[in-house]
C-alpha cells in the first residue's frame, strides 16, 4: 500500500476513534482535541471529496482564507496590492465574517486570516478572531508586526485568542529588510514582536504562537545564519524559512517570461533556496497532477464577501459569487464551482490560475514544501501542546 495513503488511513482511524485530528500549516502542527462528530464527518467527507474530485464537493470547506483587509501600510516589492490590483479595497465588515461563521463555522477547522493587505489594519479583525473562536475553529494570521508596537493592539489580539501569529521580518538589518518590505522600519518589527511577547507572558496567555518568517531573497540569503540567534532573542516561539514565489505579481500568466526574467533579482543564488525543481537545463518541473485541494477544502473570502476559488486570485476573475447577495453554501455548491472544479479534474493545465501556480511544479507545495525550515525553541514546547 502507498506510505502517503497508509498514513492518511491511520490518521482517519484516530480522527474516529479519539476525535483528534493534527492540521499542519506552514510547519507549524495545530492539535484538534475532542472535536464534535460534525466536524470530524466533514473533515472525512472533504478528503473524500479531495480524492474523488466530483463536481458537487461532498462536504463543507475544512479551511478558509479569508482576508479582513486588501489594504497595506507598506509596499512589498513584488506583492499585488503594490504592483496594482484593479479590484477596490477595504475591510471587511463583522456582519461579513459572522455571516459566513453562521453558515459553515460547524464544520471549518483552520481559517487563515490573511489574504492581500495588512489583516491588523481592520479595527474589527479582534471581534472576528473571537467570534470563530466560540465555533471551535484555530486561527492562523500573518502581519508585517508594525501595529504592534502599541501595547492596547497587543492585548487585543492576545485575548482574542488567535492561535498562531506569523510575523514577516525578511532581514536583519534595516537596509536589507528594506529592499522587499519597502516601506518598513525592522527596528519597529522588533518592538512590535517584543511587545507581544512580553504582553503574552504578562497575561499568562499560551498563544499566540509568534513564529518569525524569513522568505529568503538574494539580497538576505546572506543573513539566513543570523536569524536564529536573533529569533531566539526576541522571545518567539518559533522561526520559520520561507521560499519565494516569483509569479506572486502574475499568476495570471498574463506576462509569460523565463523564471530569471519575471522577479529574477529576488531569486536566491543557493539552490536550497528557491521553491521549484529544476531540470539541468534550468526549466521547473511540472507536476504530472496539480496537487491543489482548494477547489475542495479552502475557498478565498475576499474583504467585501467576494468568493474565490483560491488565495491567488486577487483579481477576482474566477469569482465563485457574493456573500452580499447570495449564501455560502449556494456559492459552494453552485454552477460556477462545478464548472471549474470539473475543468480541472479534465485538464487542469487548460486553467490559466491553476497552470503555472505554485502547487504545479515540483518543490511548490504550498501546503508543506515552500516552508523549508522550521526551527522551535523551548518556551514554544507548552504552547505548542495547546494549540
Amino acid at each position: 500500500m502507498d506510505r502517503n495513503l497508509l498514513s492518511k488511513c491511520r490518521q482517519l482511524l484516530k480522527a474516529l476513534r479519539r476525535r483528534e485530528i493534527v492540521l499542519d500549516c506552514d510547519r507549524i502542527p495545530h492539535r484538534f482535541q475532542q472535536l464534535p462528530l460534525k466536524k470530524i464527518i466533514n473533515w472525512l467527507l472533504v478528503e473524500a471529496s479531495v480524492v474523488a474530485k466530483p463536481e458537487r464537493a461532498w462536504g463543507w470547506p475544512t479551511h478558509l482564507q479569508i482576508e479582513p483587509s486588501a489594504r497595506c501600510n507598506l509596499h512589498c516589492a513584488i506583492c499585488p496590492v503594490t504592483t496594482g490590483m484593479h479590484r477596490p479595497t477595504g475591510f471587511m465588515d463583522f456582519r461579513v465574517f459572522k455571516k459566513l461563521m453562521d453558515e459553515i463555522g460547524a464544520y471549518a477547522l483552520l481559517i487563515l486570516l490573511w489574504d492581500w493587505g495588512e489583516p491588523f489594519l481592520n479595527p474589527q479583525i479582534y471581534e472576528m478572531i473571537a467570534y470563530a473562536k466560540e465555533k471551535g475553529i484555530k486561527l492562523v494570521s500573518s502581519t508585517n508586526g508594525h501595529i504592534f508596537t502599541r501595547v492596547d493592539q497587543a492585548d487585543r489580539l492576545i485575548r482574542s485568542g488567535l492561535d498562531t501569529l506569523i510575523v514577516a521580518m525578511d532581514g536583519a538589518t534595516q537596509e536589507t529588510y528594506a529592499r522587499y518590505r519597502q516601506g518598513g522600519e525592522l527596528d519597529s518589527v522588533k518592538e512590535g514582536i517584543r511587545t507581544l511577547v512580553a504582553r503574552k507572558r504578562a497575561l499568562n496567555s499560551p498563544t499566540p504562537l509568534i513564529n518569525l518568517r524569513f522568505i529568503v531573497m538574494r539580497h538576505n540569503e546572506q543573513e539566513i545564519s543570523l536569524l536564529p540567534g536573533l529569533a531566539r532573542s526576541l522571545g518567539v516561539d518559533a522561526f520559520t524559512l520561507k521560499t519565494l514565489n516569483p509569479y506572486a505579481a502574475d499568476e495570471y500568466g498574463d506576462n509569460r517570461a523565463s523564471l530569471e526574467e519575471n522577479h529574477g533579482e529576488f531569486l536566491p543564488l543557493d539552490p536550497r533556496y528557491r521553491r521549484f525543481r529544476y531540470t539541468s537545463s534550468g526549466r521547473r518541473i511540472r507536476q504530472r497532477r496539480n496537487p491543489c485541494k482548494h477547489l475542495w477544502n479552502n475557498p478565498a473570502i475576499h474583504w467585501d464577501g467576494a468568493v474565490c476559488s483560491c488565495a491567488f486570485d486577487y483579481e477576482e476573475r474566477y469569482l465563485m459569487g457574493r456573500l452580499g447577495t447570495d449564501t455560502f453554501k449556494n456559492i459552494w455548491q453552485g454552477a460556477a464551482y462545478q464548472r471549474l472544479r470539473r475543468q480541472f479534474r479534465r485538464n487542469w493545465e487548460g486553467v490559466p490560475l491553476c497552470c503555472d501556480c505554485s502547487y504545479a511544479y515540483l518543490g511548490g507545495n504550498c501546503s508543506r514544501e515552500t516552508v523549508g525550515h522550521a526551527l522551535f525553541f523551548p518556551q514554544s514546547s507548552a504552547v505548542g501542546a495547546k494549540l
